[in-house]
């Protein structure tokens, strides 16, 4: 190339006759498939190329196929490591597969036995579920065995206290108290079977935590509480129509008109069957009437 300025009136070099790529590309596909395969080219008859090993695109990907080989390789040194059930008997029933937890009796259980020494047949029974004890009271009784668990066994935080219904049952229903020991870091279960007729000893002065759940069991279910200082109802009404967690409790609930209705109903008084907007239980064959 000459180092003499081109004149810039002076017309471009001619480029170099570029070769007609596209156009060889197309006769060369061309001719493969006149061939039948990929490997043939015209009348020449070409062996297949060995299929080349995947290159990683770059230095970062390479490393994260070495760490997913490795983190692989330790996976699979673990799991040969890991003993089966078999070669751990001393594992808890409930981690071993495919069997589930099951009830089993747990008369000999330090707690339950030192409470049978102490109140006799308080405990109606003791059993055990996932490792958990539960104990089934005598009604009249649950208030003794809740003071002793809390200020002998130091079972000081009273977790949760519900319901249950069982309609073919008699008793129908039961009151669940769930109490936690800090010191012991266990829970245990209390039971008690009751019916609508009979009350619960409350057990707030025991655990005042209590107060609320009671009065929720009260306005749920319907059991009423023995000593607690304020039996009414914590979530509907003073003369609501029935208690919603009962299993006969009308599935497509009822009109209860709280809308048009005051704040508070005398004793009777409130949306009960056939009194203004309540809803009326129908007899048989019959849909309920607004």
């Amino acid at each position: 190339m000459s180092d003499e300025p081109r004149d810039p009136q002076a017309p471009p070099p001619p480029l170099p006759a570029a070769t007609d790529q596209p156009a060889a590309e197309a006769k060369a596909d061309a001719a493969v498939t006149a061939a039948g395969s990929p490997e043939a080219v015209g009348d020449v008859q070409q062996p297949a190329a060995p299929a080349a090993e995947p290159v990683p695109a770059s230095a970062a990907e390479a490393q994260a196929a070495a760490k997913v080989a490795a983190l692989e390789k330790a996976k699979a040194a673990a799991a040969a490591k890991k003993p089966t059930h078999e070669e751990d008997p001393n594992k808890p029933l409930w981690e071993k597969e495919p069997r589930a937890p099951e009830w089993e009796d747990a008369a000999g259980d330090p707690l339950a036995a030192a409470l049978r020494e102490e109140l006799g047949d308080a405990i109606e029974s003791a059993r055990r579920f996932a490792g958990d004890l539960t104990l089934q009271v005598r009604r009249d009784a649950i208030a003794e065995v809740a003071r002793s668990l809390k200020d002998r066994h130091r079972f000081t935080y009273l977790v949760d206290l519900c319901g249950a219904d069982y309609p073919k049952r008699e008793p129908r229903f039961d009151v669940v108290y769930h109490a936690y020991s800090f010191d012991e870091n266990r829970r245990v279960r209390l039971k008690v079977a009751t019916d609508e007729a009979t009350p619960v000893p409350t057990v707030c002065n025991v655990w005042r935590g209590a107060n609320w759940p009671e009065r929720e069991v009260f306005d749920m279910y319907g059991v009423r509480f023995e000593g607690h200082p304020d039996m009414t109802r914590i979530l509907l009404w003073e003369g609501f129509n029935g208690h919603p967690l009962r299993k006969d409790f009308p599935v497509e609930g009822i009109d209860t008109g709280s809308a048009i209705y005051p704040e508070y109903y005398e004793e009777t008084a409130g949306p009960v069957a056939g009194s203004g907007t309540g809803w009326k239980p129908s007899t048989p064959g019959q849909e309920p009437q607004p």
